[in-house]
């Protein structure tokens, strides 16, 4: 099924834009499976994260991202965007905090904005695992500016849920 919307697809696009049967192939499909899944860095994480299917544009394109799943109490760190986050919330159940202000749960179909700059975080709830699909573009090669963990304490304070 999946194969048959991309030839559609293609083939919408060969006729509207008048590209030949050669260049439909300029499409690309990342297979689900096809990158092996990887832990979290410690340096950018606390708790179990594993990061799954990571996608990344061609030139001139600026987008990448990649599915993330937390475990429950997982976290990231605080950081920023250049030119902010987008997260579609998959599974779960999560928090997302911006600096000085309260925490909001988030939950499947959710789809959170993270302007650029704003220093925040995102992860697990308490008793609950979360994914999310994690988008954001690069600003002069830098997808993201990481800082100093979210403590024990932050996270505790946090909690609503």
């Amino acid at each position: 099924m999946k194969r048959l919307a991309v030839v559609a697809v293609s083939l919408a696009l060969s006729v509207s834009v008048g590209y030949s049967k050669e260049n439909t192939s300029m499409i690309t499909v990342m297979q689900s499976g096809a990158k092996p899944s990887v832990k979290g860095p410690s340096e950018y994480f606390t708790g179990t994260v594993r990061i799954d299917s990571p996608f990344q544009g061609t030139d001139p394109a600026r987008v990448g991202g990649a599915t993330v799943t937390f475990e429950p109490s997982a976290r990231t760190a605080w950081h920023t965007h250049p030119l902010g986050q987008t997260l579609i919330v998959t599974a779960g159940l999560g928090l997302v905090q911006e600096w000085d202000a309260p925490a909001q749960e988030i939950r499947p179909g959710d789809i959170v904005w993270i302007p650029a700059g704003v220093k925040h975080w995102h992860g697990a709830a308490p008793g609950t695992a979360m994914s999310h699909i994690a988008i954001a573009e690069a600003q002069e090669g830098k997808v993201v500016e990481w800082m100093e963990h979210v403590t024990d304490e932050q996270y505790a304070s946090a909690k609503t849920l």
